[in-house]
């Protein structure tokens, strides 16, 4: 039963586990994130390289590079401690693991380092990561249509999500947003979203930062009856974005969406039948306290 319940959940991922390789970008990052570990121990590359260990051995690590690796092992399990969804834990490793990789041949080549890190930017520069293309119930706004669809029925309820496509963050998110769209939509409760990396005048009007180095992506608003009437992450006085998670607990919690839920599915329909394309595939089981969505 020990050896039998890991098989079954392997074999019960393994659809999943096509679908990344099936991606480039993950086989590649995977590449460069074992890049160091595949030059060290493999024996035709090896052979060449420098060993300031005490045999002389060159495929073996010398204890400075087991510190280092050690200590990236340390902070990749810090880092994923607050990681919510599977491509986040990922993600934390592939990135550590490539600063480990640059750090370890600088330190063996100068030449090596240089040569990695510019496979790594040429790979930051084609290689992008997957975007969610799961099924959802999310109305995708412009720089010329979200004014209007916020002022166009007062009655409804928006969360909108503002977000960019080069944003890691924003990726993690989105399977637990279109997940809550799937769950939460009614005629008085829509979910929305707005590229703030391509509308820029967007993410000026509502004030979401989108410096490369901004906490204030994906920023989430909920408005009522045409207004802002809460966001988060918050911004403190200093301008800065207050550290929030992205769960779908906190944000069930934080934006009461049970109880828009229960308001928003009482509002009769009117014109707007929510987005305008229907979600893909079969949608997430509803709450316990909620009726079907087979009408919508």
């Amino acid at each position: 039963m020990a050896v039998l319940a890991p098989l079954l959940a392997l074999l019960y991922s393994l659809p999943g586990l096509c679908r990344w390789l099936a991606r480039p970008y993950y086989p590649l990052s995977a590449l460069l994130a074992t890049a160091f570990l595949l030059v060290r121990k493999v024996p035709p590359l090896c052979r060449g390289l420098p060993s300031q260990r005490e045999d002389g051995n060159p495929c073996d690590f010398d204890w400075r590079e087991v510190e280092i690796l050690m200590f990236l092992s340390a902070i990749v399990m810090m880092k994923n401690r607050r990681s919510i969804t599977v491509e986040q834990h990922i993600g934390n490793i592939f990135m550590f693991s490539k600063v480990a990789n640059a750090i370890l041949f600088f330190r063996l080549d100068i030449r090596m380092g240089l040569l990695y890190l510019t496979l790594c930017i040429v790979f930051l520069m084609t290689c992008k990561p997957p975007l969610y293309m799961g099924p959802e119930y999310i109305k995708y706004f412009s720089d010329k249509t979200i004014d209007e669809e916020l002022e166009r029925d007062k009655r409804v309820t928006w969360i909108v999500e503002f977000f960019a496509n080069w944003s890691s963050e924003c990726q993690s998110f989105a399977p637990i947003f279109a997940d809550l769209s799937l769950k939460y939509n009614c005629p008085g409760l829509h979910f929305g979203k707005v590229d703030v990396g391509r509308y820029t005048d967007v993410s000026t009007r509502y004030k979401v930062s989108t410096s490369p180095l901004t906490k204030q992506l994906p920023t989430l608003i909920l408005f009522q009856g045409g207004t802002e009437t809460m966001r988060r992450p918050q911004i403190d006085k200093k301008g800065r974005a207050v550290s929030w998670t992205f769960s779908e607990e906190n944000v069930i919690r934080e934006f009461s969406l049970n109880e828009l839920y229960q308001r928003g599915k009482k509002q009769p329909k009117g014109r707007e039948e929510g987005p305008e394309e229907p979600p893909v595939g079969q949608a997430s089981p509803a709450p316990p306290d909620r009726e079907s969505k087979k009408d919508k």
